[in-house]
């Protein structure tokens, strides 16, 4: 539901618990992509339990949800159900060459966001696994050929393969975003369930639609910018 549908009383805590410059903080950052309440707090140099606090402010006015990791089940990932934010002003733009959505087998997920971006913005994108498979998953070539797209008739790629020092990269899935640790500097994560895990064309249509509400979000914040 849309934030100006929603009842004055409701209207009134969203803003309420974004009153507060952490909450605020913890939201812009939710923006662009999910972070386990552990990464929020090394991000904003605070005591885990402090941001706990304000995640649980944030879930109980419906701002936010949290999620078990598909790779470590012990870690929770926090992500922004956005409809609550509508109509308020994105953020600042930020210049990145690139971005490279990265899954575990550069065969599905990290496939459609490239395909779906290049409809959505000027900046180049690309994709790469951290275990790359042998072939793209047929579900997927699927389900973006409903959608009016044709993934990459090549091989799944390595993302050592790909990756560059300045470009922004996105991990689509719990795995690829633990497995890459701290690096590269510039990244993001978005938890996406494994559609291939359920094997169904309804797990990639939902796989899909969460990208594409994922890439409507990111697209308007980023511009291009050349490489030095």
């Amino acid at each position: 539901m849309d934030a100006e549908l929603l009842p004055v009383a409701a209207r009134a805590r969203v803003h309420a618990a974004l009153g507060d410059p952490v909450r605020l903080t913890i939201v812009d950052t939710l923006v662009r992509g999910d972070a386990s309440p552990g990464e929020i707090a090394r991000a904003l140099s605070m005591p885990t339990n402090l941001v706990a606090h304000h995640v649980n402010v944030l879930a109980e006015v419906g701002l936010i949800v949290r999620t078990r990791s598909e790779g470590d089940r012990r870690r929770t990932y926090v992500s922004l159900l956005s409809d609550r934010l509508a109509g308020l002003a994105p953020p600042e733009l930020w210049p990145v060459p690139r971005v490279v959505f990265v899954c575990t087998h550069n065969s599905a997920r990290s496939q459609l966001a490239a395909a779906l971006w290049a409809n959505k913005s000027p900046v180049p994108a690309a994709s790469a696994g951290t275990r790359p498979a042998y072939r793209v998953h047929p579900r997927a070539v699927r389900v973006a050929r409903r959608h009016g797209l044709t993934l990459d008739k090549s091989r799944p790629v390595h993302i050592a393969e790909v990756v560059g020092r300045d470009d922004l990269v996105v991990a689509v899935c719990d795995n690829a975003h633990e497995h890459l640790g701290e690096h590269p500097r510039r990244r993001l994560h978005w938890s996406v369930p494994d559609p291939a895990a359920v094997d169904t064309d309804e797990a990639f249509e939902a796989a899909y639609t969460d990208l594409a509400g994922r890439i409507d979000r990111l697209a308007p914040t980023l511009a291009p910018r050349s490489r030095p």
